[in-house]
């Protein structure tokens, strides 16, 4: 399975403007810029997707545990914030800090801290952030 997602970018760094699509088009040439990502311009940027991205498939995730250990959640609510600092080699993500809230009926402490413990080190894109990179680069002329 694949899943793509694609940017334009037009322009140098600060002044220029960029659009990110998804395949399945629920982003379609959504605008991201410096001032999106650097300040409080409006539009998105690749760390606020990321967040988004995290959130979801923890929640999944939490979910299927929930679900191995024979409890059905009624309702699973993760906020995942992205840390972005510059640090001596550049911008970097140095933390992503989920904030997960369950109502999970039959469910005790040791049954919810196993949950998610699982599901923050199982989740891929938990994983992704120690995958490896390929890359094909062509530059037109």
């Amino acid at each position: 399975m694949q899943r793509k997602g694609s940017a334009i970018w037009q322009g140098d760094l600060k002044t220029g403007k960029g659009t990110v699509s998804t395949d399945s088009g629920v982003l379609s040439q959504t605008q991201y810029s410096f001032s999106t990502r650097f300040e409080n311009g409006r539009g998105t940027n690749p760390e606020e997707l990321i967040a988004a991205a995290h959130a979801g498939c923890f929640t999944m995730a939490l979910s299927a545990q929930l679900g191995n250990a024979g409890l059905v959640p009624e309702k699973l609510e993760t906020a995942a914030t992205v840390t972005f600092d510059k640090v001596e080699a550049g911008w970097t993500v140095t933390n992503i800090l989920l904030d997960v809230k369950g109502k999970v009926p039959k469910a005790d402490r040791a049954a919810w801290e196993k949950a998610t413990q699982e599901a923050k080190k199982g989740c891929p894109i938990s994983r992704l952030l120690n995958t490896t990179i390929t890359m094909q680069a062509k530059l037109e002329g």
